[in-house]
């Protein structure tokens, strides 16, 4: 891999979390709207975006190559799946007041991105990244045990996402195509619950310009921070990715707590303390192995001439 690949993940992964971050506000605007709704929303207006961007972008070679290999449609069906359990449990959380609990779910994802790279990719980490994992590790039990209960929500947000995100680093299926294949799986069930169960909510002839404007953009908030998820996953190491996922969860805790007036406990505080200290380490520790072997590999080019 190289150092303009890894740079370009990192990129990729820092406008992903953004992204989600900031979700939450637009689904507020559907607070009238069931989360089912807005998932079958999701699901249709994300399939036309990614089926226009794959034939702008010559990306259907791709897509036909990856739907003769069964395996492969196999294991983009369970992504498919999990991804959408994922999406409308997150709509659920916010527009029923637990965008905290939703930002905690996120603060655990990249503990379980860790462990998941170091059981099933065989990732390991550095002296530096380890205490890291402990601080932020240290955080989230603190606002675990303070839930007096378990947080289903979060671990539920947490464990599915964490899923997906390892079965598409898996899959030989570059991002976009591999994200339309997904969509696509879910179409059946999103159309047939748009005919049989759909609230009057999802009935774009009798609602407002505005509404139906929302609803469309669900395909854009979907659609934007997946692609670069999925293109920085398959550009930078699996436990590197899942740190970069604290800068949702930070946003969605700002939001929570100074937009949407959640309550906040002290509890809450020493965890986003320690889950970003966690953070300043494990970036000044990558800084610094980035910068050395950046150095050693200038020296290896001297040493050649």
């Amino acid at each position: 891999m190289t150092d303009r690949s890894a740079q370009t993940g990192v990129l990729l992964a820092i406008a992903a979390y953004t992204m989600w971050g900031i979700a939450p506000m637009y689904f507020k605007l559907l607070l009238d709207v069931p989360a089912t709704d807005i998932l079958l929303h999701r699901i249709v207006w994300s399939m036309l975006i990614l089926l226009v961007l794959v034939l702008a972008l010559g990306q259907l070679p791709k897509v036909r190559q990856a739907m003769g290999n069964p395996k492969v449609m196999k294991i983009l069906l369970i992504s498919g799946l999990l991804l959408g359990g994922n999406w409308l449990l997150f709509i659920w959380a916010i527009n029923n007041d637990h965008l905290l609990d939703a930002s905690l779910g996120y603060y655990i994802n990249p503990l379980l991105n860790v462990a998941l790279g170091r059981i099933f990719l065989g990732e390991r980490l550095r002296k530096l990244q380890k205490y890291a994992v402990a601080l932020a590790l240290s955080g989230v039990v603190i606002l675990v045990v303070s839930f007096g209960q378990v947080p289903w929500i979060a671990l539920a947000l947490a464990g599915s996402f964490g899923i997906y995100g390892l079965l598409r680093k898996q899959v030989a299926v570059d991002s976009l195509p591999g994200l339309m294949l997904e969509t696509l799986l879910m179409m059946p069930f999103a159309i047939a619950y748009w005919i049989w169960l759909a609230s009057p909510a999802s009935n774009m002839f009798a609602n407002s310009w505005d509404l139906n404007s929302i609803l469309i953009c669900a395909g854009i908030v979907t659609t934007a921070p997946l692609l670069c998820f999925t293109a920085a996953a398959r550009r930078i190491m699996y436990s590197t990715l899942g740190f970069f996922q604290y800068i949702g969860p930070s946003i969605m805790f700002v939001l929570a707590v100074f937009l949407y007036n959640e309550p906040l406990h002290q509890e809450r505080l020493i965890t986003f303390a320690l889950v970003w200290a966690g953070l300043a380490l494990f970036s000044f520790d990558s800084y610094r192995h980035f910068r050395n072997n950046r150095k050693a590999m200038k020296q290896k080019l001297v040493s050649q001439e």
